[in-house]
């Protein structure tokens, strides 16, 4: 296999207060603490299993502002060769079929690439639609969902596992990938990885290095827009039962008069 590209996302740390702009109601990502969403973690490390098990490269391809440099050096700490950012303040306020779009045009550059492997859904936005459109956009088979895989004689090949029960699938390469949090334990990035990383090549990329034009892109130019918000309500205090017997009872009341049962 000569190239191996892993989609990664820097999102807000999922313990973090999360805030949103005045002005365009986007996630305000400077307001937050940041990490590689941990989705994207199985999904570079799914890559790298592939990488010890025969032959290639793992590249890893980001979109986003640039402190999301800071997410591409831990996927690199981890074992990925390279990296790639594409970089460009038109892409603020992009949706998922606007993102699709310019990681699509980004990974027509990248020659020799036979797999792209990303991760379900992330955790910031829970769309779960950018792998099927990604692999619309490029014309190649898709396998998403994926809990188990495997790459052998030019066909990826594992299983999905639904609501429904478990699947076996495959598609012939080159083709998508998504996977789910049940394919894999990712690894911890060792000190050398880690030193190392700091040496590996990131090429930073705009959108006038592909074929994606700025009117393509943006909250501005996006199909679904926040025209409002309304910020979460304070909790509000509990109700405290003294069972003097009849304790029981009026827990059962108090759920019945919040229509809980």
């Amino acid at each position: 296999m000569t190239n191996i590209v892993v989609l990664i996302k820097q999102v807000p740390d999922y313990e973090s207060d999360k805030k949103l702009n005045d002005s365009d109601h986007t996630l305000d990502r400077e307001a937050a603490d940041a990490i590689l969403d941990e989705i994207n973690e199985r999904a570079v490390e799914q890559a790298l299993q592939i990488k010890e098990a025969g032959e290639g490269e793992v590249t890893v391809l980001c979109a986003g502002p640039e402190r999301a440099t800071e997410a591409i050096r831990k996927a690199l700490s981890m074992g990925a060769d390279k990296a790639i950012h594409l970089n460009d303040e038109a892409l603020h306020g992009s949706d998922v079929v606007q993102t699709a779009w310019a990681l699509a045009n980004v990974l027509g550059t990248i020659e020799g690439t036979e797999l792209v492997i990303c991760g379900n859904e992330a955790s910031d936005g829970r769309m779960g639609a950018l792998p099927a459109i990604l692999a619309e956009y490029l014309g190649l088979p898709q396998l998403t969902h994926m809990s188990k895989l495997e790459i052998a004689d030019g066909v990826a090949k594992g299983e999905r596992e639904t609501d429904e029960g478990i699947f076996g699938v495959e598609a012939s390469l080159p083709c998508i990938v998504s996977v789910s949090e049940k394919i894999n334990e990712p690894r911890f990035p060792s000190f050398k990885g880690i030193m190392a990383a700091k040496k590996k090549p990131v090429e930073t990329m705009t959108l006038a290095d592909t074929n994606v034009e700025a009117a393509q892109v943006g909250g501005e130019n996006s199909a679904s827009k926040v025209t409002s918000v309304t910020p979460k309500p304070p909790r509000a205090a509990g109700e405290k039962v003294t069972d003097e017997g009849e304790g029981g009872n009026d827990i059962a009341k108090y759920l019945v008069a919040q229509k809980i049962i």
